[in-house]
């Protein structure tokens, strides 16, 4: 396990956000939040798929006034996305777990303590989010759309906030590359002691933002940093469940389920390797218990990997072993291995629970 910076712990609805919590995921929905019945059938769809705390994009007063109905629908936890109108963070404060404003273009400092005075009448967090598209004139003109410029708009609101009082505060840092996204979160982390909410924003279609989210927040989350993520994808709503929980298990930061060792394709492969790894994929996909698996093409790698697996199979020419502990547990003709390492597996997962 990853070693994390200890930061405040606050609460979205009955999700622990900071401290020894586990490192939430989060995504959006993407249908007009009006349209009640399809928001709701995407958050259920994104609960089952591991979500934990959801957010809506609130652009109008239709949008605003469907949130009620849709809280009453939903077990996530619902965040509202607001920029722009303040008015509509005063009426989502009144059924939400949190209210996301965007520093750039929320308005004035009279409308943001109205949103506070709204946030502390219920007790609900605010997000600062900040992103590096729209930030403020003032810190645009002095320092470029920079992590610099990033960190000072952040640093600025959550200022503004503690002066109102209000200290249920997490905060994002949202560039659309990398460097830049990286650079902000390391540069403010020292400064405080609230909750990050990690994101690499506009981040494109699945193969671009699994690659960008897995550098830079892999790279914070290997530095101890980060609260609560969501991994923005142009896509399927799932997928960046899928990604980010990929992210936090391979990270070290959140151990679930099995982790897969298995050969890159080689010429001095035995086995049909690619089929028996998709198959095994599959059938353990529903075991959350973290266990170490190896499953290895040839005998250059296939003892030494197995010998530090949970359970393994050394493939060889037409056989291969299971093993166990580093115990050889059956030595068995190829098309039964399979078999026997998923029993292992599910026996191992059912002792260990």
């Amino acid at each position: 396990m990853i070693k994390r910076v200890q930061t405040k712990q606050i609460f979205v609805g009955n999700v622990a956000v900071g401290g020894d919590a586990p490192i939430s995921t989060q995504s959006m929905t993407f249908s007009k939040t009006s349209d009640v019945a399809t928001t709701v059938e995407q958050i259920k769809r994104l609960h089952f798929a591991g979500c934990d705390i959801v957010r809506c994009a609130v652009p109008d007063m239709e949008d605003a006034l469907a949130l009620k109905s849709i809280k009453e629908q939903i077990d996530l936890p619902l965040v509202a996305d607001i920029h722009f109108n303040h008015k509509l963070a005063l009426i989502a404060a009144e059924v939400v777990d949190c209210i996301r404003i965007n520093p750039g273009n929320i308005g004035s400092k009279e409308k943001v303590a109205q949103v506070v005075k709204a946030c502390q009448a219920r007790n609900i967090p605010i997000r600062i989010g900040v992103n590096a598209g729209s930030l403020e004139k003032e810190f645009l003109n002095k320092y470029g759309q920079t992590a610099k410029g990033m960190v000072a708009s952040a640093e600025y609101n959550i200022k503004f906030l503690e002066d109102l009082g209000f200290s249920d505060i997490k905060v994002s840092l949202k560039a659309s590359d990398v460097q830049r996204t990286v650079d902000a979160y390391r540069m403010l982390r020292p400064k405080n002691s609230y909750p990050f909410h990690l994101g690499v924003t506009e981040a494109g279609t699945l193969f671009h933002a699994t690659v960008k989210s897995s550098i830079g927040l892999g790279a914070l989350l290997l530095d101890g940093i980060g609260d609560t993520m969501r991994v923005s994808i142009t896509g399927e709503l799932e997928e960046e469940i899928n990604v980010a929980r990929a992210i936090l298990k391979d990270s070290g930061a959140m151990p679930d389920g099995l982790n897969i060792i298995s050969c890159p394709t080689c010429g001095r492969i035995e086995a049909d390797l690619v089929s028996a790894v998709a198959e095994i994929e599959k059938r353990t996909a529903h075991i959350k218990t973290p266990l170490n698996v190896s499953v290895m093409g040839c005998v250059v790698n296939a003892i030494g990997e197995a010998a530090h697996a949970d359970v393994a199979i050394a493939y060889g020419k037409g056989k291969g072993l299971v093993m166990v502990k580093g115990e050889v547990v059956a030595n068995l003709n190829e098309d039964e291995l399979v078999d026997r390492f998923v029993y292992e597996v599910e026996k191992m997962s059912e002792e260990s629970n």
